[in-house]
């Protein structure tokens, strides 16, 4: 298995498997600025491996599959990720009442390539991006991109076509609350996540609501919609 050059085991050779940077030298992802890459510390020798793919530990969510070191020894696992049940006290998670609608936002496309970057230039917005809904559901819901070396896919996959470079494995990770609300957490992307327009830190939750909008990569915008019953 290689290791790209933020330190990320990756089982694909051209573009990291965890962050999207590419395996020699700085790609596309890497070379975005939709804020100055952070980089998450390797756990340190003989640290906690994450018990399903035995990745090192750099936060709460393995950067390889996804896993909550967080979450209760009962309700740990792969599946948990897809179709967990709730702890105890804490109330089921209405089916399908939050949805995130995925798509192309120009201006802020705009934006990122004011701000500059090796690839810039070689930056295009797409001609065709329609919008995609994705069901809130379970107790976790992954925002990324499918991994061409298998393994689960993000609930929110945002792969193309068309596909945003910038746009992580795994990006953001959206957190059911007890109280039924959202909270969204970056685990330490590439090229980082905004929440109306403002940047979020590595690891902190930062609460989302309906009509909130969330823009990863270089021109994705998710925007967080409720349905009523």
């Amino acid at each position: 298995m290689a290791t790209c050059p933020n330190g990320h085991p990756s089982g694909a050779d051209d573009y990291c498997d965890v962050c999207g940077t590419q395996m020699s030298g700085g790609g596309v992802a890497a070379s975005l600025t939709v804020q100055p890459p952070t980089q998450v510390a390797a756990a340190p020798a003989g640290g906690e491996p994450c018990p399903v793919c035995q990745a090192p530990r750099a936060g709460q969510f393995c950067e390889v599959c996804g896993h909550d070191f967080n979450a209760p020894a009962e309700t740990q696992g792969h599946s948990d990720l897809h179709t967990p049940g709730p702890g105890p006290g804490v109330p089921p998670s209405p089916p399908t009442r939050w949805e995130a609608i995925a798509g192309a936002d120009r201006a802020y496309f705009n934006e990122i390539i004011a701000e500059g970057g090796p690839d810039a230039a070689a930056m295009a917005f797409p001609p065709y991006c329609p919008e995609r809904s994705f069901a809130m559901a379970g107790r976790h819901v992954r925002i990324g991109r499918h991994r061409s070396s298998g393994g689960n896919d993000p609930e929110i996959d945002l792969s193309g076509p068309p596909q945003d470079p910038g746009v992580s494995h795994l990006h953001a990770v959206l957190l059911l609350r007890d109280d039924g609300g959202w909270d969204l957490v970056d685990p330490g992307s590439a090229n980082g996540t905004r929440v109306n327009g403002k940047a979020l830190k590595v690891n902190v939750p930062v609460p989302v609501k309906p009509g909130d909008r969330i823009h990863v990569g270089a021109w994705t915008v998710i925007t967080i919609r409720e349905n009523m019953p």
